[in-house]
């Protein structure tokens, strides 16, 4: 076999275990998500190249590791079909080492989007609009409404079934951002929310989709609700 052709079939070999990853592993599915929003966040702060290449690096780290922890996984089922003490040792250092680079990746972000972050906040207190107590059930109630009108709309369609509940959490996250309109307020709100749809996640109440479905329409919903009030 000629190097050419062994390097475009190393190439397709590994593509088709990317997509493997992707269709078969929710983890890997929600690291995608996260990563595309990170990649358009930094797009929009207009992040330095130093603070891009800690942005990449933590992108790749996950899902290099999330990717070694697919393949022993696989190889682990296939050596031992059977329950063993040495079987599930491997598998979890596996998920550890997947939870470390989400730990590493988690802490990049918080640090370096903290201060693009606080500068847009600064320079969107002076359109800032004030926060009523009444108005916070009328943003939760659109949001309320949206979910049910979107659930029963695209029933058949089971990705575009956003869930209540994190549709609520990402509501209030984003509402209790508005109102104190500080950085770290923000970066921790969210991250609550994000813990939150995490356990869900965990619990297997509702599919990944709906959950990243509902949080974004919570979060779409509220501020452009509130962008609305401003005008």
């Amino acid at each position: 076999m000629k190097p050419g052709a062994r390097f475009w079939r190393s190439l397709r070999y590994a593509y088709e275990g990317i997509k493997y990853a992707l269709t078969t592993q929710p983890n890997m599915k929600f690291h995608f998500f996260v990563s595309f929003v990170t990649l358009i966040s930094a797009v929009f702060f207009k992040l330095s190249k130093l603070e891009i290449l800690f942005i990449l690096l933590a992108i790749t780290l996950v899902i290099v590791a999330e990717l070694i922890n697919t393949a022993v996984e696989s190889a682990v089922d296939l050596a031992m079909p059977e329950r063993h003490p040495l079987a599930k040792i491997a598998k979890d250092v596996a998920a550890a080492a997947v939870l470390v680079t989400a730990v590493f990746a988690v802490a990049v972000g918080m640090i370096v989007f903290y201060e693009p972050v606080d500068r847009w906040l600064t320079q969107s207190m002076d359109n800032r609009t004030e926060v009523s107590p009444a108005s916070i059930w009328l943003y939760l109630a659109l949001v309320f409404l949206t979910v049910i009108v979107v659930e029963t709309r695209f029933s058949r369609h089971r990705w575009l079934r956003p869930s209540l509940w994190t549709a609520v959490a990402f509501s209030l996250s984003t509402l209790l951002s508005l109102v104190v309109m500080q950085t770290l307020a923000v970066l921790l709100s969210y991250s609550l929310a994000f813990l939150f749809l995490i356990h869900l996640y965990r619990r297997r109440n509702r599919s990944l989709a709906a959950l990243l479905t509902g949080a974004v329409t919570g979060t779409l919903i509220t501020g452009l609700a509130y962008a609305l009030n401003a005008v």
